[in-house]
C-alpha cells in the first residue's frame, strides 16, 4: 500500500536539512525529526487499513454486512430456529413455551397451549436459532422440567428448517451476484437476488414463461443445498407471490405469476473397498467420508451439470482413514451422474448410502 519505515520517513526528512548541520543520531536535528518521522509512519499505516475497506473482500462480521446492507438494501440471512411436531402422550394440558428437549440437552419449546388426553400431536421449535436444533427422528424424549400428567414425547419425524447465519463467503456471494447482475425490473436478476435473500434459501433457478407469457417458476434449495421442506416452500411461496395471483403483493412484480418450487433430490450412492487408517475405526472413517462427500455436493449444487465420479474419488481421499481405494461405484457404475435443471425438473445431489468395504 503506502505505507513506509520510519527510518525511511526519517531519512527523507534528514535530506532537507542543510548538509553542514550535524544530523547524526543524537543530535538536536535527529532528536527533532525521529518522533515526527514515527508518528508520520503510524499515520500511513492506519490509512492503509482505511484503503484496505474499500475492497469488500477484506471486510467480515458487522462491518461486512452494514457496508452491503448500505450498498444493496439487502441483510445478512439470519439463524433460523428449526422446528417439528412432537407427539405427547399422557392427561394435562401444555402451555405455550413449555420444553421438551432431546438427552443432549437440546430444548424445544411448544408453539401452542393444548389439552392433552390420551396423545396429541404439539408444534415445537427449537429455543436457539441455528444448525444445532436439527435432530434426527425420536431423538425429543424429555421434559426438562416435569409436566403434571404427561407421560412421553417423541418426534415421530426429524426437526426442520434450522439454519445457521450466512456467513461472510456466502453474503459476500450473493453481493457479487447482485452486482454483477443487476435487477431491472422483472429481469430473470431480479427474482433470482430476491429469492436469495429469503432466509433459509440456498440458491435458486429462475424460469420465465415456463407455463405461458408472464409466468415464473423459481426452484429452490435450502441453506444446506439440500431439497427444502415444505415450510420452507410455502414460506418462500407467500414471500414472493402469495396465491400466485401476480397482484404484486408479494415481492414479486404485479403481473408476474410466480410459482416456488423445491428441487428434487438425485440421490447420490457410493461403495468402494477402502485401503484403511487403521488409527480410524469403521464408524469414524464412514463419517468422515460421508462429511467430505457432502461438501463436494454441497459445493457444486446449482452450479454443475454432473456429479464427477472422479471427484467422488478424490473426495474419499481426503478423508481421514482412508488411505486408498479401489473398485469405486457411484450409483452402481463409474461414469458421472447428471444432473437436471429444467422447469419439470430441477435436481439437487444428496448423499444417499455409503458402503466401505
Amino acid at each position: 500500500m503506502y505505507s513506509e519505515p520510519s527510518s525511511t520517513i526519517l531519512t527523507r526528512m534528514q535530506g532537507n536539512v542543510s548538509s553542514d548541520v550535524d544530523k547524526s543520531e543524537g543530535s538536536l536535528v535527529y532528536d527533532a525529526l525521529s518522533p515526527v518521522s514515527v508518528e508520520i509512519a503510524n499515520q500511513e499505516s492506519n490509512l492503509d487499513a482505511v484503503a484496505a475497506k474499500f475492497d469488500m473482500s477484506n471486510l467480515s462480521g458487522d462491518e461486512l454486512a452494514t457496508r452491503i446492507y448500505q450498498r444493496t438494501g439487502q441483510p445478512r440471512n439470519p439463524a433460523t430456529y428449526a422446528t417439528s411436531t412432537v407427539t405427547i402422550t399422557g392427561n394435562g394440558t401444555v402451555n405455550v413455551g413449555d420444553l421438551v428437549q432431546t438427552p443432549g440437552g437440546i430444548q424445544f419449546k411448544s408453539l401452542v397451549q393444548q389439552t392433552i388426553s390420551g396423545s396429541a400431536s404439539i408444534n415445537v421449535q427449537a429455543v436457539i436459532a441455528g444448525s444445532s436444533g436439527m435432530v434426527p427422528a425420536n431423538q425429543i424424549t424429555q421434559f426438562p422440567v416435569a409436566i403434571p400428567g404427561l407421560v412421553s414425547v417423541t418426534n415421530p419425524n426429524p426437526t426442520v428448517d434450522g439454519f445457521d447465519a450466512e456467513t461472510d463467503a456466502s453474503l459476500l456471494q450473493r453481493y457479487y451476484d447482485y452486482i454483477q447482475n443487476p435487477s431491472t425490473g422483472a429481469n430473470t436478476a431480479y427474482f433470482s437476488n430476491t429469492m436469495k435473500g429469503y432466509a433459509g434459501v440456498g440458491d435458486v433457478k429462475v424460469y420465465p414463461t415456463w407455463n405461458g407469457n408472464n409466468t415464473i417458476k423459481l426452484v429452490i434449495i435450502d441453506a444446506n443445498k439440500l431439497p427444502p421442506s415444505a415450510d420452507l416452500v410455502t414460506g418462500a411461496q407467500s414471500f414472493m407471490d402469495p396465491g400466485v395471483q401476480g397482484l404484486g403483493e408479494g415481492a414479486a412484480p404485479f403481473g408476474a405469476f410466480t410459482t416456488v418450487e423445491g428441487a428434487a433430490a438425485n440421490t447420490i450412492t457410493v461403495s468402494f473397498t477402502a485401503v484403511k487408517d487403521t488409527d480410524y475405526t469403521d464408524v469414524q472413517r464412514l463419517a468422515n467420508v460421508q462429511e467430505s462427500i457432502t461438501a463436494y455436493l454441497k459445493s457444486i449444487a446449482f452450479v454443475a451439470s454432473a456429479v464427477s465420479y472422479a471427484k467422488i474419488g478424490g473426495a474419499i481421499l481426503d478423508s481421514a482413514g482412508i488411505l486408498d481405494y479401489s473398485n469405486l461405484t457411484v450409483n452402481g457404475g463409474t461414469a458421472n451422474i447428471s444432473l437436471s435443471y429444467t422447469a419439470s425438473l430441477t435436481e439437487t445431489p444428496v448423499l444417499g448410502a455409503v458402503t466401505i468395504a
